[in-house]
């Protein structure tokens, strides 16, 4: 592993991040500032935590602490994402339901990422 960019769940919330944002720009304009300034910086904190803690991933409690920041803000984009779809703001279920899906996903892969730098940290390569 070269970067974070080699991370499945770094090219994940990344993705997921630009859809995101992409797909604010459609909200009414009540909302593009409002909610959608909310969940376009929840969804990319996402990805700067992951990508954060690999820069810190020399010392393994730096690492697992930004990993384990990027959960809550993966659940911040969900919560986002559920008031604009209640609120009638974000009117596309499929939509709605394939971004719900994708970080419910995502917010596994990345406690299964932490379990496993937990356990198995000696084989994670620590090198720049």
């Amino acid at each position: 592993m070269k970067s974070y960019r080699d991370l499945d769940i770094c090219q994940e919330s990344r993705q997921l991040a630009i859809e995101i944002h992409r797909m604010t720009l459609v909200l009414p304009k009540f909302e593009l500032f409002e909610e959608g300034g909310q969940i376009r910086s929840s969804s990319k904190a996402v990805v700067s935590a992951i990508v954060e803690g690999y820069g810190r991933k020399r010392y393994k409690q730096d690492f697992t602490r930004y990993l384990v920041y990027s959960q809550p803000e993966c659940n911040e984009t969900m919560l986002h994402l559920d008031f604009l779809f209640e609120t009638g703001s974000l009117n596309d279920k499929a939509l709605y339901d394939d971004f719900s899906e994708r970080y419910t996903r995502l917010s596994k892969k990345i406690n299964s990422f932490i379990q496993w730098v937990d356990k198995k940290w000696n084989s994670f390569p620590t090198s720049n």
